[in-house]
């Protein structure tokens, strides 16, 4: 039913709270699970290379230093001024190094399930889209911080966002979710 499974994580306890309901599918369908870290372009200032024979728009193919991005693996000059000024190596090297931090940490914690790691740079939610039908992936697992009301207005939702648009199905967990209460429970 299921041979690809795409978990994006940002490397929080939200993301965090899917790790089980991942890997459980992963192994009862014995799929491969696609770990997703996107690095946040707005926040940062770079854009990904946008080399569409190689992968969609703005994406980037993995972790190694042959990447090409901006952001990620450097033979890029599609860098954006704004706050972070010109090319500052250093803080891409940091954010990089971070990035493949996350996604070993994750990839550990589906052991004994196939799993292929990721590393990207763009807006969150239009990545993990762009890469579901990318690499044709079955089903997306992610977490959601389960923020309500205004701080969601405020600061959008990638989960929310990423059920809404989807065209494969989408399983959300959310970080401090209680159990049901049953009937007559007060």
């Amino acid at each position: 039913m299921y041979t690809d499974i795409l978990f994006p994580t940002d490397g929080s306890s939200g993301a965090s709270a899917a790790i089980e309901h991942a890997r459980d599918l992963a192994e009862r369908y014995d799929a491969t699970v696609h770990v997703l870290h996107v690095v946040n372009s707005s926040y940062v200032g770079y854009t990904g290379d946008g080399d569409a024979e190689r992968s969609p728009s703005g994406m980037l193919g993995g972790r190694s230093d042959e990447t090409r991005s901006g952001m990620l693996g450097g033979d890029s000059d599609e860098t954006r001024s704004g706050m972070l000024g010109g090319d500052h190596e250093d803080l891409r090297d940091e954010i990089r190094e971070r990035a493949i931090e996350i996604v070993e940490e994750v990839e550990g914690q589906f052991d004994g399930v196939e799993t292929e790691g990721i590393i990207h740079v763009g807006d969150p939610y239009q990545v993990i889209l762009a890469y579901a039908d990318h690499a044709d992936i079955d089903l997306v697992v992610m977490g959601t911080h389960g923020r309500r009301g205004v701080d969601r207005y405020l600061l959008g939702s990638v989960a929310e966002k990423v059920v809404r648009m989807s065209d494969v199905p989408v399983v959300t967990v959310r970080d401090n979710a209680e159990p049901p209460k049953s009937e007559g429970a007060t």
